[in-house]
């Protein structure tokens, strides 16, 4: 079976969805459960484990939706669904 340009569209999602979630989980789930190990890592005057848990993670889920947006337009794009299409 020949594939079309809409599997290849949607391999790619997929592909990037995969990498986004285990990206989130990373650092929604694994860092924290490392916050003892890392206090003892100091950052500006505090523990690596509570910057972690704080701010750490925020900014990259942050930095994550950006870069998301990004490449989930460019295989948009080059699938012909993009917005300015």
């Amino acid at each position: 079976m020949n594939a079309t340009p809409d599997d290849e569209h949607w391999q790619k999602t997929k592909r990037l969805m995969i990498i986004m979630m285990s990206l989130w989980f990373f650092f929604g789930y694994v860092i924290h459960a490392f916050v003892t190990p890392l206090n003892g890592i100091k950052i500006f005057g505090f523990p690596l484990g509570f910057y972690m848990a704080a701010q750490g993670s925020l900014i990259v889920f942050v930095a994550m939706l950006f870069w998301f947006a990004k490449a989930q337009d460019k295989i948009d794009s080059e699938a012909g669904f993009g917005e300015d299409e």
